[in-house]
C-alpha cells in the first residue's frame, strides 16, 4: 500500500484550487474590495516571487518555463516566477529581514513551518504560513554500505549509539544542522530516538535533558565532517569508498543518485536504511504567504502554478531527479525506486509528524553540546 502522510497531497490540492478557483471566478464578473483596493478585470502582467529550497531546482527550473506558457494560452495573461533558491534556514532569515517579499514559500521540509509561524508570530502578532501542499517527496535516511549494514545490523539512529557503547569505531557523518535541511532532520531524528518519544510530543526539555544530550553526543562523536550539503556525501562515499564514512544522515535521492556508481568502484552498494521508529519527510510544501504585499492576482498565478506543479506529467518529471511525487495518483517509477538503486518501492517505515517550533529554534542552541568539534 502506497504511503501518504496526513496533510495535504492532491486532495487537499485541489480543494484548496478549486475553492480559491471558484473567489476568482465570482470576484472577475462581480468585483471585489479589499481595505482600499478593488479588483476588476485582467492585468497585462503578473509577477510572482518564489523563494524554494535549492534542491529542488533542477525540477523547477525545467518546468517552470512550460507553466509560464500554460498559463499564458489558459488565461491570455503573461505570468513570470522569479525563482530564488537557498538554503531553508536562510529562506526564513531572508523573509523575516525584509530582503525578500516572496509570494510563495517552499522550504525543503513541513518541520520549518511551524518554526517560521512560531518567529513571525513573535515579532508581528499572526502567522504568515497558515495553508500548504506538499509537492514532492523525500524520506530521511541513514546511508551506508550494504555489507556494513549487514554486518552491525543497523536499523536506526539508537543503533549507532548502541555500536558505540560496543567499541565499534564507524564514521558517521551528515550537514551541519545549522547550514542545512538534511542535517536539521537527521538531527531532530536523533533526539527524538534518544527521547524514545515521537518528534510531535518533544520539548525542549527533552533536548536540555542530560542523559538525551549524552546519547546524541556518543553518535555525533563517530562524526568525520559536517558541511552544508547533502549532495556532498553521496558523491563523497561514491569516490571514497567506506574507509572514508560508514554511515551518513541523507534524502532518500541521494542513494539513489550514488548507490550504482559506489557498487561499480567498491563493490559494495550504498543502501538506504528507513529507520525502524520513524522518519521524516522532506515534502517541500508549497505556502502562498499570508502577507500584506502579496496582492490578489499574485495569489491567483501561484495557485494555478500549484495547480500545474502537481499535474501527473509534471510530478513525473521530479522523479527523474529522485523525488516521490506528491500526487498519489502518480504511480511510482520502479525502475528508480528498487533495490538496485539502494532503496525501497514503498516508504517502509512510519512518518513522524513536525515537532513545536519552540524544539526547533532549542535544537539550534544545543547543537554547540553536541557536535564533534573535530569533524569539519
Amino acid at each position: 500500500m502506497r504511503l501518504i502522510p496526513k496533510r495535504g497531497y492532491f486532495l487537499l490540492a485541489t480543494g484548496l484550487v478549486l475553492g480559491f478557483l471558484l473567489n476568482v471566478i465570482l470576484t472577475g464578473i462581480y468585483g471585489f474590495r479589499g481595505g482600499s483596493r478593488q479588483v476588476v478585470g485582467l492585468p497585462e502582467r503578473v509577477e510572482i516571487v518564489f523563494l524554494y529550497s535549492s534542491e529542488k531546482s533542477s525540477w523547477l527550473e525545467e518546468v517552470t518555463p512550460l507553466f509560464e506558457k500554460w498559463f499564458k494560452e489558459k488565461y491570455g495573461f503573461e505570468v513570470r516566477v522569479k525563482l530564488i533558491a537557498a538554503g531553508t534556514h536562510e529562506t526564513i532569515n531572508m523573509i523575516m529581514q525584509g530582503s525578500v517579499r516572496p509570494t510563495i514559500w517552499s522550504p525543503a521540509s513541513s518541520i520549518w513551518v511551524p518554526y517560521f509561524n512560531y518567529r513571525w508570530k513573535k515579532k508581528y502578532g499572526k502567522d504568515i504560513a497558515k495553508e500548504w501542499v506538499p509537492l514532492v517527496i523525500s524520506p530521511i535516511v541513514i546511508a551506508g554500505w550494504k555489507s556494513l549494514a549487514e554486518k552491525y545490523h543497523v536499523t536506526c539512529f539508537r543503533d549507532l549509539y548502541e555500536l558505540s557503547e560496543q567499541g565499534v569505531d564507524y564514521k558517521w557523518g551528515h550537514p551541519d544542522p545549522l547550514l542545512s535541511n538534511g542535517g536539521t532532520m537527521t538531527v531532530l531524528l536523533e533526539f527524538a530516538e534518544a527521547a524514545g518519544k515521537p518528534l510531535s510530543e518533544l520539548t525542549v526539555e527533552d533536548l536540555l535533558n542530560e542523559t538525551i544530550l549524552e546519547i546524541v553526543r556518543t553518535i555525533e562523536s563517530h562524526a568525520v565532517f559536517y558541511g552544508k550539503s547533502t549532495g556532498f556525501f553521496g558523491t563523497w562515499a561514491a569516490d571514497n569508498g567506506p574507509d572514508a564514512i560508514t554511515f551518513f544522515g541523507v534524502y532518500e535521492n541521494i542513494v539513489i543518485d550514488n548507490a550504482i556508481r559506489a557498487e561499480r568502484k567498491w563493490g559494495d552498494r550504498l543502501v538506504a536504511i528507513y529507520p525502524e521508529y520513524g522518519t521524516l519527510l522532506s515534502d517541500h510544501p508549497f505556502i502562498i504567504l499570508d502577507a500584506d504585499w502579496v496582492d490578489y492576482w499574485q495569489k491567483f498565478a501561484a495557485s494555478q502554478y500549484l495547480l500545474f506543479l502537481l499535474q501527473p506529467e509534471i510530478q513525473k518529471r521530479a522523479m527523474k531527479h529522485g523525488f516521490r511525487p506528491a500526487n498519489p495518483l502518480v504511480p511510482l517509477d520502479s525502475t528508480i525506486f528498487c533495490e538496485e538503486n539502494g532503496v525501497s518501492y514503498e516508504i517502509p517505515v512510519k512518518v513522524m509528524e513536525p515537532p513545536p517550533g519552540e524544539v526547533l529554534e532549542a535544537l539550534f542552541k544545543v547543537w554547540e553540546k553536541v557536535k564533534n568539534p573535530g569533524a569539519g
